[in-house]
């Protein structure tokens, strides 16, 4: 019964919202609520929902005050010199601006962290997606699957909780398994390719015209129809793949909306085509670039390093980061204020997807839902169990968190695996494969930061990316096999 209850309420939740019928706040607290009642649990639905909230609490915390950190950082201009090395490869090239979001997003998930990745991703290229009028939806598709490649890094989470679940070093889980993520972030790339033909065909290519003074114009390429770039129009109709075209960014982002007339050339516009943030904003702190550079680094390293719980860290350079940065206290308020919106948001969903957890955790769905997976493998199947774990990380880690799969269900296929001679160490290493799904999980924090700051809804972000993430999944599963490792 708890079974067919869990697997009844993720696929209402799913449903609900790609149809938009409800809300993604609305619909992790409603409808958990309603199945905790119909699995007669009702009585104990304020203890599952505070214990959900306990244990999302800190990561709730670490990403509200990483938002204000970097929010902060975008603000005064620490990553200009990069959404300018974006500009100058992308040259307004619809195709070139989704490779570079997969490039950024890959490069950057060297930190490990998810939250950071899409916050600096989408603070870079969301202009240029705004202005050439690309579907936003590609973009966190990209983003989002190239990050949950990366995410296997060891100091990533998913190959730490394999190694400890099992007992194995997690650098003999992930050192063989490099050449097969290696593929896996090269099909990523190559679906970043063939996205960005696509969205070419669609919109047109930017070209300049002669005069360094005058706006760039969008003209047709291919079948695409083009579409005006002119002040105030650049935006134009990105609603492929079903999503309609985003309001502009918050204000004191330096984020210019479609509409705002922000200047788009001078400088050096005859290179890259257009600024992607406003060049003149009044928060930038030149003077202090280096200060906010090492500030970053090293706040990145002792995340890294461990050396203090990663909410602690961020709250400490928020702090930091407006004190100097904005030593006037209603400066600082106003850059509070400039990214309140983003930080509710988050914060909101968070706590809302704290319900959902809690719920199928408390009740016990979760475990049914794995045990009744668990069970359905065939007896022949024994032999191949890591094929089988590979297969089953996909719905799995998309379903459940990470510290449910490779702490509750790990250890059981572990142990199948091990009566038929399969290693733990192919199981660990095939139990990697669905990361790349994984990130667009609507129980993954980090997933709320990307949508809310590329202003796409939930569900038009599901319904495009799920997909080519289990493509890209089943892509490094057939790499492991054809290289052996798994």
């Amino acid at each position: 019964m708890l079974t067919f209850l869990g697997f009844a309420m993720i696929a209402t939740f799913l449903v609900l919202i790609m149809l938009k019928k409800m809300s993604p706040i609305a619909a992790l607290v409603l409808i958990p609520a309603l199945f905790c009642v119909f699995a007669g649990k009702g009585a104990h639905l304020g203890d599952y929902v505070i214990d959900g909230v306990g244990k999302l609490a800190p990561t709730a915390a670490m990403l509200m005050f990483a938002i204000v950190y970097f929010g902060v950082m975008i603000d005064v201009g620490l990553f200009d010199p990069i959404v300018k090395g974006i500009l100058r490869f992308c040259k307004a090239d619809p195709m070139r601006v989704v490779v570079g979001t997969a490039v950024l997003a890959a490069i950057v998930s060297l930190d490990g962290d998810g939250s950071t990745t899409f916050m600096i991703t989408v603070s870079a290229m969301y202009p240029l997606y705004k202005r050439l009028g690309l579907s936003l939806v590609v973009m966190t598709g990209v983003a989002a699957t190239a990050n949950g490649v990366m995410n296997t890094l060891p100091w990533g989470g998913p190959t730490a909780r394999a190694a400890t679940a099992l007992k194995l070093d997690a650098a003999d889980i992930f050192v063989p398994m490099i050449p097969a993520l290696a593929v896996g972030l090269l099909s990523v790339f190559v679906l970043a390719y063939v996205l960005g033909l696509r969205e070419r065909r669609r919109v047109g290519t930017l070209v300049l015209p002669s005069g360094a003074d005058e706006e760039p114009e969008l003209v047709t390429v291919g079948t695409g129809t083009g579409a005006g770039a002119g002040a105030g129009a650049g935006a134009g109709a990105a609603a492929g793949e079903g999503t309609a075209v985003a309001t502009a960014a918050g204000a004191g982002t330096g984020v210019p909306s479609a509409g705002s007339g922000a200047p788009a050339s001078g400088g050096d516009a005859g290179e890259e085509g257009f600024q992607g943030l406003d060049p003149q904003r009044a928060t930038l702190r030149p003077r202090l670039y280096w200060f906010n550079a090492g500030l970053t680094v090293a706040l990145l390293t002792a995340m890294i390093m461990e050396l203090l719980p990663i909410p602690v860290l961020f709250l400490l350079g928020a702090a930091l980061a407006l004190t100097v940065n904005f030593p006037h206290m209603p400066d600082q308020k106003a850059r509070i204020a400039a990214h309140a919106d983003n930080v509710l948001n988050v914060a909101g969903m968070v706590f809302a997807a704290a319900v959902f957890t809690g719920v199928l955790s408390g009740t016990g769905m979760v475990k049914h839902m794995a045990d009744w997976l668990v069970g359905a493998i065939p007896e022949g199947m024994g032999p191949h169990m890591a094929l089988v774990t590979g297969l089953l990380s996909l719905p799995l880690t998309y379903f459940m968190s990470n510290d449910g799969f490779y702490f509750g269900v790990l250890p059981v296929l572990a142990e199948a695996g091990a009566a038929h001679g399969v290693s733990p160490l192919e199981i660990a290493r095939a139990s990697l494969v669905g990361q790349a799904l994984h990130m667009s999980s609507p129980l993954v924090p980090a997933v709320y930061v990307l949508v809310g700051m590329a202003k796409v809804e939930f569900g038009d972000h599901t319904r495009f990316t799920v997909k080519w993430a289990a493509l890209t999944c089943l892509v490094v599963l057939a790499a492991g096999m054809v290289f052996g490792i798994i």
